[in-house]
């Protein structure tokens, strides 16, 4: 624990963390309620209804020996037997003749016998139908100004009384024109056809409909083959089988087509083609004998997938977003993907996963967006404040890498330079009566003592008055940073000997004594803690420690020492096997006991050592 900060009182980073983790769970919480919110609106339910369409047509269950056979009512069958449509009611009571015979075990004629026709046609269908035969009715609602009328059509009484049963046929497609829900009827055609084969099932009130696939996927034979079966079908093909009978095109109509008796189903959105609706009662018939209809999940769990996709994004993002985050939300959106489609295809329930993918994406993409507007932000930050004491290239590097940077401080090793004018007191006092000319002057020495400071990857700490304070290897690291701060010295020399060089000619061009400057440095290496410094209200990038009052005491020390450059010992040491130094002799600074060693570079080695510091 930091012994100067309060234990109550967290660190900014730590505060930092907690708040973005109590956004995390409060978008989490919004994006539940808002997928939970949307399962109520047409549009939103549209879209699950297409989800259901694409999960559904995968890997479907097939027909099986206890499905229906389609007797079709199709293109070969109105040539060969050479009659336009509608057909007389005796060929239909011939037909139901020979499939009894040919042992079928129940015969539903999907086609609505309303009206009376000739009467001895009429007849001979009466003769033929019984207990084992299903005739379609058809039910609708008409919507007028005065409200809305019931009207029923039911098969004629004279084939009612010989026994035959009535279904109705009607179907109801969703408000997008597709067939996906299970008619509601207690005495729909289809569950009337399994009553008639003896089999009982349970009501199926408001479940979806499983397409078992596109058009002519039941087993079809065609109308004329079926009143001849001996001849054109295998032996005991009708055995023990369900019938249907109606209108089924060879080549389905498409979408864009007006089809006779041919709705879109589910199969449609993959094949673009129309399921006959001889085939839509063949498939009600199959989800409710084998079990194929799928209820929708009730409301609570719909909420429940939506708090769990919510909880699972937020998961993803907790510690942070990246690229990882994204391949985290693709493996989400698989795995609710499939989970959706095996709680449909093994636990006949469908739960729409749209609810799931829009929490995770919402929590993931708007924290993702948020963390990216913070990054950028602390990178502006660090630029703003670091991009006038670093060089470009630093400030880049830690703009593109925030953690390289460590605030609130931490002990390195660095290399610390004072850089001061000497005989400044002097230079002001000569001007002062002209202050700006004064201020230009400074600046014109600093700005090139900094530049190169910055060329060399030094870090400047501060200005005070006519000092300069630059250390190296922080804020980021630098293994050569002695020989850095070094070089640096020999060359902010040199730019002080070319300024004088600069002040001289525009001196002499205003016929005036022109001002020599000289500096000093100081250059020490050692531990310091390196940080912000300073207030909660204000603070700086500074260091503290022994080797920062050292370097400051040679800085003082270069003018007795007759040498513009003084480095400490753990510098030299650091530096001298890649640059050439000098050594003069130990000297004893102010607060320390013992004398210690310093060096220059050999090009600056005075000509005679000056007496020796007490």
């Amino acid at each position: 624990m930091n012994p100067r900060r309060p234990w109550w009182r967290p660190s900014t980073r730590r505060r930092h963390r907690e708040n973005r983790r109590l956004g995390i769970l409060l978008l989490a919480a919004a994006a539940a309620i808002l997928a939970g919110a949307l399962g109520h609106l047409a549009p939103w339910q549209l879209l699950e209804a297409r989800a259901f369409d694409y999960l559904s047509t995968i890997d479907p269950p097939r027909p099986t020996a206890a499905s229906p056979i389609i007797v079709a009512i199709d293109e070969p069958s109105l040539a060969e037997i050479g009659l336009q449509w509608p057909w007389p009611r005796d060929l239909h009571g011939q037909l139901v003749s020979q499939l009894r015979a040919a042992g079928a075990k129940a015969v539903g004629l999907d086609i609505i016998f309303a009206e009376p026709s000739n009467i001895r046609s009429d007849a001979v269908l009466a003769a033929n139908v019984g207990p084992d035969v299903v005739l379609a009715g058809d039910e609708t609602f008409v919507e007028d100004p005065h409200g809305t009328q019931h009207v029923r059509v039911e098969p004629l009484a004279q084939f009612t009384e010989a026994g035959a049963r009535t279904g109705i046929a009607s179907i109801s497609p969703d408000g997008d024109g597709i067939l996906r829900r299970l008619p509601g009827y207690e005495d729909g055609f289809a569950r009337a056809l399994l009553e008639a084969a003896g089999t009982a099932v349970p009501p199926a009130l408001g479940r979806m409909m499983q397409v078992l696939g596109p058009a002519r996927t039941f087993t079809t034979v065609s109308y004329y083959q079926a009143l001849d079966p001996d001849a054109f079908l295998p032996p005991n093909f009708f055995r023990d089988r369900v019938v249907m009978v109606g209108l089924s095109l060879q080549n389905a109509p498409t979408l864009d087509q007006k089809g006779s008796d041919a709705y879109p189903t589910s199969a449609t959105l993959r094949t673009g083609r129309l399921v006959p609706g001889v085939e839509i009662q063949a498939t009600i018939y199959d989800n409710l004998a084998q079990g194929h209809a799928i209820a929708r999940a009730p409301a609570w769990l719909l909420f429940a997938t939506g708090i769990c996709g919510a909880l699972l994004a937020a998961g993803l993002v907790w510690r942070g977003t990246g690229w990882r985050t994204l391949l985290g939300v693709a493996g989400g959106m698989l795995v609710i993907g499939l989970g959706a489609f095996l709680a449909m295809r093994f636990g006949r329930i469908f739960v729409p996963p749209l609810a799931p993918a829009l929490a995770l994406t919402v929590v993931a993409g708007s924290q993702s967006l948020l963390d990216y507007a913070s990054e950028r932000q602390l990178r502006k930050g660090i630029t703003r404040a670091f991009s006038q004491y670093l060089s470009p290239a630093l400030v880049d590097r830690l703009a593109s890498n925030p953690d390289l940077l460590k605030l609130g401080g931490e002990l390195r090793t660095i290399t610390v330079l004072f850089c001061d004018i000497r005989g400044f007191t002097t230079i002001a006092e000569a001007m002062k009566d002209d202050p700006e000319r004064l201020t230009r002057l400074i600046n014109r020495l600093l700005t090139p003592l900094s530049n190169v400071v910055m060329a060399h990857g030094g870090t400047i700490d501060k200005y005070i008055g006519d000092c300069l304070m630059a250390f190296w290897n922080a804020p980021l690291d630098d293994p050569d940073h002695a020989l850095h701060a070094v070089k640096a010295s020999r060359e902010m020399v040199q730019a002080v000997a070319e300024l004088n060089l600069v002040l001289a000619r525009e001196a002499q061009e205003r016929g005036e004594a022109a001002a020599v400057l000289n500096v000093g440095i100081g250059i020490n290496t050692g531990a310091c803690v390196v940080g912000n410094m300073g207030s909660e209200q204000r603070f700086d990038y500074s260091a503290l420690g022994d080797a920062v009052n050292l370097a400051s005491r040679l800085e003082g020390s270069s003018k007795e020492l007759g040498v513009p450059v003084v480095i400490g010992e753990a510098t030299a040491l650091a530096a001298a096997e890649q640059i050439e130094l000098a050594p003069l002799r130990p000297i004893l600074v102010k607060g320390r006991t013992a004398a210690t060693m310093v060096y220059t570079l050999a090009e600056m080695r005075p000509a005679a050592d000056p007496a020796l510091v007490a």
